[in-house]
């Protein structure tokens, strides 16, 4: 595996180092030594999946609430997605910024995201599926959010029209300090 960094602390890609022959190729995904070594988290406790039919659909920006802050591990197996994860750790240096990835099951990548950002994710095709682990198990009532297209975070999405959202994400309020 190789773990990169991005211009956020604390988050990463993660790519998978193939090894190639007449078959195809093997590539690690996870390896806990290999990833605390690194000084990653590698407690997972919970795994999901969503799939979304309609290219342009969003969903996000979710985090949960402390003291259920969780670290998401997000790879797309089917199709591709923009990956961003928004940072809301008041102390940071890098606050209120933002950095996204494309998963695709082309890549295969992995993105890393830790505690104290919101997640979510635009469907660059029909049908793509994304798994999920997670270091908390999810508690509804810590859950929260943050609007796609507030000002305050100024997010580039691919695609502006026409977007997809849940009740829910769409009715998130204007960020206040």
């Amino acid at each position: 595996m190789i773990v990169q960094t991005t211009p956020l602390a604390g988050v990463f890609i993660i790519e998978p180092e193939r090894h190639t022959d007449e078959r195809g190729f093997f590539a690690r995904v996870w390896c806990a030594e290999e990833l605390a070594a690194k000084g990653l988290c590698t407690r997972i406790v919970q795994c999901s999946v969503s799939f979304t039919h309609k290219r342009g659909t969003l969903r996000g920006l979710h985090y949960q609430a402390a003291p259920h802050e969780e670290i998401r591990w997000v790879r797309c197996t089917r199709g591709a997605i923009y990956d961003v994860a928004l940072d809301l750790r008041p102390d940071s240096p890098t606050y209120r910024k933002w950095f996204a990835v494309e998963l695709s099951e082309e890549n295969r990548r992995t993105f890393y995201v830790p505690e104290g950002f919101a997640h979510g994710f635009q469907s660059l095709v029909d049908d793509a599926e994304v798994h999920y682990q997670m270091s908390t198990v999810y508690v509804p009532d810590a859950a929260r959010g943050v609007r796609w297209n507030d000002p305050a975070f100024a997010i580039d999405w691919p695609m502006r029209e026409g977007v997809i959202l849940s009740e829910r994400d769409a009715s998130y309020p204007d960020f206040r300090e």
